[in-house]
């Protein structure tokens, strides 16, 4: 038991100088360092090095397939997305630029937001997709 008798000395020590500051001795005056040339790279002065060619040939570099085009998601899945994202928008406008709006329209707003993400998540698969994979392909 005496290692944690002295971790509790430790610790009480810690907390017994808490916040006070440490008496440092003043330093001794330095002097500044010399200024130094900064080191010359002899082969940015060498012209065979602005010669190379920076760039590999055409034929060597890869060029990638022209990604699909991005899929469009059906009608009834962006009318929910507007209910999701754009009633909430349209019921903040009208907050901020004090637009009074009818109390029906209003609820059908807030209406169009639940309904919109409760038919996304019924919508959600149910299973998982595939396998866990890495994404990386040759």
């Amino acid at each position: 038991m005496q290692r944690d008798e002295d971790e509790d000395a430790v610790w009480r020590s810690i907390v017994d100088n808490y916040g006070d500051r440490p008496d440092l001795e003043p330093e001794a005056a330095t002097t500044d360092p010399e200024p130094v040339d900064p080191p010359v790279d002899e082969a940015v002065d060498d012209p065979e090095w602005f010669s190379a060619p920076l760039a590999a040939p055409d034929e060597d570099r890869f060029v990638p397939p022209p990604p699909p085009p991005v899929p469009r998601a059906r009608l009834d899945r962006r009318i929910a997305w507007f209910g999701v994202f754009g009633a909430p928008v349209i019921l903040l406008v009208c907050l901020i630029i004090r637009i009074g709006i009818p109390r029906l329209l209003a609820y059908g707003l807030v209406a169009a937001f639940v309904g919109g993400f409760l038919y996304l998540v019924w919508q959600m698969p149910r299973g998982p997709r595939d396998p866990w994979d890495d994404g990386a392909q040759v």
